[in-house]
């Protein structure tokens, strides 16, 4: 079976990439606070191929690893970050890459230790309005994740053969950002890419079960206590779930359990503006979904938030729920089309 490698030329510099990795020896590599799938893959697989160009290589995230997604990551590469561990760590480093995010802001408490860094900072990323946080930004908004991104630059390496583990972890940031491969830009590029990274061994059946289909059973509690808060704003076109602290401690989950949650909304008639708060420790995290051509990463950043332009997510670090929601409802009907 013949395992071609398809990327397209892109705007982003892919040589210039490769020439910041050969000419340092030490990496870092760091995502955005509550990791998915598009993160954790991306970060894996870049890992394993500076590894297999003999580089020094540490993944250090705020977050832990959400445990529906451990088993990406057998080996364990991924550390927790502790001030106390990981500062020095990301003082001295030669190279910080941080991937799929457009804030530095997003790796929270990490922030201060990387921009107090003497290290070379870059990023590899597909998100809109990006901070102009490092020389050596590269983004392209129309990958459709940056697991894509990634692959094409490990394809663009006549030298690497990609194996396995970073195939799966490839094919697990694509499927996740893309919605399963429904998504607007998914593109048939994207479905070739996918056919190697299956060609490489990837079993399609078992990585979607595995990052949708297994859960705990609070998880499911949870989702029922969700789709019951359901309801509808702007005459039905703004679908609205709500989480709270008490929701999640009650069924004993966590806020990656929330993962997905949002699309529930969408499915119902009539709905183009799906809305989710949720209330977790440290204030109010809130996912906004859309359909055709509705901005709610304009909506996302009334609130300080960004993303995606259907897909997109804000924070409220204080403030009462009840009020938020209303704030936030009353912003997203100047966006509903008649």
């Amino acid at each position: 079976m013949s395992h071609n490698i398809y990327y397209r030329k892109t705007m982003i510099e892919f040589n210039k990439i490769k020439s910041i990795f050969d000419t340092h020896s030490s990496f870092i590599i760091t995502s955005h606070v509550n990791p998915d799938a598009d993160a954790i893959g991306s970060e894996l697989a870049l890992c394993y191929y500076l590894k297999s160009l003999g580089k020094s290589v540490r993944i250090i995230n705020f977050s832990e690893t959400p445990a529906y997604l451990n088993f990406l990551d057998e080996e364990n590469l991924i550390e927790h970050f502790k001030e106390t561990l990981h500062a020095e760590a990301i003082l001295k480093s030669e190279v910080i890459l941080v991937v799929d995010l457009n804030q530095l802001s997003r790796t929270m408490e990490m922030e201060k230790h990387i921009r107090k860094s003497k290290a070379a900072l870059m990023c590899i990323d597909h998100h809109e309005n990006t901070e102009k946080f490092s020389e050596d930004l590269f983004v392209d908004i129309e990958y459709t994740s940056t697991g894509e991104i990634v692959y094409e630059l490990l394809a663009s390496d006549s030298s690497y053969k990609m194996d396995y583990k970073a195939a799966l972890n490839l094919y697990a940031a694509i499927m996740t950002d893309t919605g399963s491969f429904k998504y607007d830009r998914t593109s048939s590029r994207t479905h070739r890419i996918a056919a190697h990274l299956l060609e490489l061994g990837v079993n399609p059946r078992e990585t979607h079960n595995k990052i949708y289909d297994q859960g705990s059973k609070g998880k499911l509690q949870l989702l029922g206590r969700a789709l019951s808060s359901f309801s509808c704003e702007g005459n039905g076109k703004i679908g609205i779930m709500t989480i709270t602290k008490k929701d999640i401690g009650e069924t004993k989950t966590v806020e990656a359990d929330i993962d997905g949650f949002i699309n529930h909304c969408l499915t119902v008639s009539g709905v183009v503006i799906a809305i989710f708060f949720v209330e977790i420790e440290d204030g109010i995290k809130i996912s906004f979904r859309s359909i055709g051509n509705i901005p709610v990463n304009k909506l996302a950043g009334e609130f300080g938030g960004g993303g995606h332009f259907n897909a997109s997510g804000a924070r409220f670090p204080n403030g009462k729920l009840d009020e938020i929601k209303l704030k936030v409802i009353e912003a997203a009907k100047k966006y509903i089309i008649e």
